[in-house]
């Protein structure tokens, strides 16, 4: 049944919900929230409103909405988040980066707790800290504490599990008291653990002090060797301890959020800033429309960047004012299960803190302009010059097919998918020749072809979606072989071939009867380069992989009557394959091995498998 937009608006409630905007091939494209659903749907289809670039180009697009009715405008904010990061809508505001921070967890609800590196914060009774922005710097951080305070990395549950194996080697390299043998008590192992958790809240000037002073007293002894690790240990402290900037003094957690906007770019810089130290800053790209305004861009990133963290900070303190400021401190405060304040400073240090991240966002943002568009250029660009230059209109989704064989050995087949310009490795498919005897390139093509599209017709999850062009390592005949089967299979697309030269190279493309010269300067070649060379590097990878689990084999194992022993004389008799298929039944018989009955049978395999 059609749906009629003009009869479903009459019927929306005047409540608080999620309304979710189709298109035509039920695509969700925009997703948003409403105090009433009523008002806030109606407001797209009524002309006299001043919309904006965006939605003009939206509505048109719209063939049916759907609306969830929740009961406050927060269940409708956590539910538009949710909804937004699940189908990434093509006219919301997106947040490109998908980024996740890891933390530092002591493992306070076990007897012998441990130091280690987490990238989830767990509802648990272990204790967090961070996150960071670096990794490594994490992975370093708890490495150091063990050396520093010998406690466990084992996942042994003690002390159920006390005595009964052996010390491991953290123990012999003095990194470990070994508790799992009892070798140090419970009381003296909670204050090394404490020592370390002081460490961690920045108490490193003890630290220094004692390991200089346990330096300088191997140095006097002459243990010179202790002495370089003690010197190593200092060194790593003060690399640790100088990532801890003193920024605030009041030692409350605060994320500084700034923003840098220029037409359909924008870069959000955030300092993390916990317990008054700034431990780290990273900046996100957004996708825009021209006409969001700064208002718009902020919100829609921190409730994007909010709903994927599992840490919220005290206070937010923003570069811009932002509408629903009340409705978002509310679902931050759910989140984090205490109070949360979103400001915009005015003056002071805390507006020097945000001013310092807007420099660093419009710095990233002016840096980055160029990268980004080179980027496009030799994405997006080079596909729509390829659709140029064939004469499509637009490019979206291509697909590549190779054939790999090395002679004497089965072929597979490798069909890669390229997006936007992209490589899409998981919509890449491997083929086993099944039908096809000896390295036959067109047989082997049509097998290919056939097992992949009538996938397709059949809707195969794995092969639903088709390309906007396929792309064929080589000219006429592996074109007209594919055409062959898209007749066959009564589907209709573009196919092109990457013609060679004579020394290997891409040199242009056959399309529709015409082999179509390019420019090897322009992005567009450029990309075809990388096509056909993925597509060639697939193959020959899978085939490897084959050959490696002893799963291919060389052809001549597949004749009746041919063995070891006869296939290792003919390998070494002829110079390959072909000079085998080249071969009388006279020559093959007048090998030791052979008779004349075997060599009828080796002459007719090659011969019948190329009619």
């Amino acid at each position: 049944m059609a749906f009629d937009i003009e009869e479903e608006l009459k019927k929306l409630p005047a409540r608080p919900g999620v309304y979710l905007m189709h298109d035509a091939q039920d695509t969700i494209i925009y997703v948003g929230k409403a105090i009433s659903l009523k008002n806030r749907v109606r407001q797209y289809f009524q002309s006299s409103r001043n919309k904006g670039l965006k939605i003009e180009q939206m509505v048109p697009q719209i063939a049916r909405f759907e609306y969830i009715v929740t009961d406050s405008e927060l269940e409708a904010l956590v539910l538009e988040c949710n909804l937004i990061k699940e189908h990434r809508p093509k006219y919301n505001t997106m947040l490109k980066d998908d980024k996740s921070y890891p933390f530092i967890q002591v493992t306070m609800q076990e007897t012998f707790p441990r130091i280690q590196f987490a990238r989830k914060m767990k509802k648990d009774k272990a204790r967090y800290y961070g996150p960071y922005t670096s990794a490594a710097a994490v992975k370093e951080s708890v490495e150091l504490i063990r050396k520093l305070y010998h406690l466990r990395s084992c996942n042994r549950s003690l002390p159920r599990d006390i005595g009964k194996e052996r010390p491991c080697l953290y123990y012999h390299i003095k990194q470990c008291k070994a508790p799992c043998q009892g070798y140090i008590g419970q009381e003296e192992y909670h204050r090394q653990v404490e020592q370390a958790i002081n460490f961690l809240n920045g108490d490193t000037a003890g630290v220094l002090k004692d390991l200089e002073g346990k330096m300088l007293s191997a140095s006097e002894d002459m243990r010179f060797e202790e002495a370089k690790e003690y010197r190593d240990l200092i060194e790593s402290v003060k690399r640790i301890s100088e990532r801890q900037k003193i920024t605030h003094s009041d030692g409350e957690d605060k994320d500084v959020i700034a923003l840098a906007v220029d037409r359909t770019d924008a870069v959000a810089q955030v300092f993390f800033i916990r317990d008054g130290k700034l431990i780290g800053r990273d900046h996100y790209y957004l996708q825009v429309a021209a006409e969001d305004t700064r208002s718009e861009i902020l919100l829609s990133f921190i409730k994007q960047f909010y709903a994927g963290t599992p840490f919220i900070p005290r206070e937010l303190m923003l570069s811009d004012e932002i509408e629903d400021s009340a409705i978002l401190e509310e679902w931050l405060e759910k989140k984090r299960g205490q109070r949360v304040y979103i400001r915009v400073p005015k003056k002071g240090q805390k507006e020097k803190l945000v001013e310092l991240a807007a420099r660093n966002a419009q710095i990233v943002l002016t840096q980055d302009r160029e990268r980004l568009k080179k980027e496009e250029s030799r994405t997006i660009g080079a596909m729509q010059e390829i659709a140029d230059w064939l004469k499509l209109g637009t490019l979206n989704r291509v697909e590549a097919f190779d054939i790999s064989n090395i002679s004497g050995f089965q072929s597979v087949g490798s069909m890669i998918v390229y997006e936007q310009g992209k490589p899409k490795r998981s919509d890449y498919r491997k083929f086993r020749i099944k039908t096809v005897q000896g390295p036959n390139d067109y047989a082997s093509m049509r097998e290919v072809l056939t097992r992949r599209f009538v996938r397709g017709v059949e809707a195969d999850a794995g092969f639903a979606c088709l390309p906007d062009l396929l792309m064929m390592d080589g000219g006429r005949g592996q074109v007209n072989i594919a055409l062959e089967v898209l007749a066959e299979l009564q589907l209709s697309l573009p196919v092109c071939g990457m013609v060679k030269d004579d020394k290997h190279r891409t040199r242009g493309l056959y399309y529709n009867n015409i082999e179509i010269p390019i420019n090897r300067d322009s992005e567009g070649f450029k990309l075809i380069t990388r096509i056909q060379d993925e597509a060639h590097r697939f193959a020959i990878e899978y085939h490897r992989l084959l050959r490696s689990k002893g799963q291919v084999h060389s052809i001549l194992d597949d004749i009746p009557g041919v063995g070891p022993t006869r296939r290792k004389e003919l390998m070494r008799h002829f110079q390959g394959i072909e000079e085998i298929r080249g071969a009388s039944v006279e020559e093959l018989a007048g090998l030791d091995t052979m008779n004349e009955k075997i060599a009828q049978q080796v002459y007719d395999f090659f011969h019948k498998s190329t009619d």
